[in-house]
């Protein structure tokens, strides 16, 4: 199979299983747009670890400035914020949850270490 009929076929395919959307609200929007947002700031992030790492590629290595990591971090917390705020997440709420539950499950899991030895 060569790329183009490769193409026909999922361009078939894609007419067969298209989903009928209604249109997005402003809010379903602004959350679709910060979802991708973030991942794109993610995947930014993820750049620069690998550079840290040296584990990108010669001419991203190159043009790679260390300091510039935290200004990723940054872009990764404050998305998510945004998103959080747009879908309507307390984050603080959530963010307390959690840890709690990490605790809790780190608590158990030392407990069971030490009654299986």
């Amino acid at each position: 199979m060569n790329i183009k009929s490769l193409q026909n076929k999922i361009r078939l395919l894609n007419i067969k299983t298209r989903p009928h959307y209604k249109l997005y609200s402003q809010n379903e929007k602004e959350i679709l747009t910060k979802t991708v947002k973030l991942n794109e700031e993610v995947g930014e992030l993820c750049n620069d670890i690998l550079s840290i790492l040296r584990l990108q590629r010669r001419a991203k290595l190159d043009k790679f400035d260390k300091r510039n990591i935290y200004q990723e971090f940054a872009d990764v917390i404050i998305t998510t914020i945004q998103l959080a705020e747009v879908a309507g997440v307390d984050i603080e709420r959530a963010i307390h949850d959690k840890l709690i539950k990490i605790e809790e499950r780190y608590m158990k899991e030392k407990t069971v270490s030490k009654t299986s030895k």
